[in-house]
């Protein structure tokens, strides 16, 4: 049986590591069948820490080489940083400008970003506001505003004209709102190596059990031994040749 695999996709999130605790496995899975996967971290997580004499700075340093070192393990090639700061993110018009221009250079068939709406996943966490801003910022960058001609000639005149994605695929969601499920279980191996390639923020903790209980809870709903979940939304059906397989 085949299974959906885009030509191309553009994954957005507030921070490095996002990525990696949410898509990593599928990530790794479509680029290893031939998509070109990029990311966009828009900020570089330069509050993260408690580390005592550590600067801003220094730790958007850090943050952004073990982004690219997570991306490279992943298959993914290119790694773009928006550079705003940790904690202090909003859904401004300047980022949505900044998102939507990174949705026409790339193009993509699936857009990927966070839930904006998922506040409390549980009753022990509050969402961060950074990855809230950060889903609500994408997704109103990829509906209207990417596909729209008469926004932002500034971006059509650098060269990337309107575009509209096939699929927004959106991850950290509720339980009800799920209706597609990626089978990582050959991939999940690589999402552990990508999140310990964060070294600053994974310190002396081993991801490896956890991410493997949640990805077999998911996975048993849909009979994968490991699955990634995501609530799907279709802003068009793919036309022939911008996919590489459909299920």
């Amino acid at each position: 049986m085949s299974e959906y695999i885009p030509e191309k996709a553009l994954f957005i999130a507030a921070h490095p590591d996002d990525l990696e605790f949410g898509v990593a496995g599928t990530v790794a899975k479509w680029a290893a069948q031939g998509c070109e996967v990029t990311f966009c971290l828009i900020t570089d997580g330069n509050a993260g820490t408690h580390e005592a004499g550590m600067t801003a700075d220094r730790l958007a340093e850090i943050r952004r080489a073990e982004q690219r070192e997570a991306a490279k393990i992943l298959g993914v090639k290119t790694v773009e940083f928006l550079g705003y700061d940790d904690c202090k993110l909003e859904n401004s018009l300047e980022l949505r400008e900044k998102l939507v221009r990174m949705i026409r250079k790339y193009r993509p068939n699936v857009l990927g970003c966070q839930d904006p709406t998922n506040v409390f996943p549980s009753a022990d966490y509050i969402n961060h506001p950074d990855h809230r801003a950060a889903g609500t910022a994408a997704i109103d960058a990829a509906f209207p505003s990417s596909e729209m001609p008469l926004l932002y000639p500034n971006i059509d005149a650098e060269g990337f004209p309107p575009h509209k994605a096939n699929y927004v695929y959106i991850f950290f969601t509720t339980d009800d709102k799920v209706n597609q499920y990626v089978d990582v279980t050959d991939t999940l191996d690589k999402k552990i190596e990508s999140l310990r390639a964060h070294k600053s923020q994974m310190g002396d903790w081993d991801p490896e059990p956890r991410i493997r209980e949640w990805a077999a809870k998911s996975g048993e709903k849909v009979g994968f031994g490991a699955a990634e979940r995501f609530f799907r939304v279709t802003l068009k059906l793919p036309e022939e040749g911008q996919l590489i397989s459909e299920q």
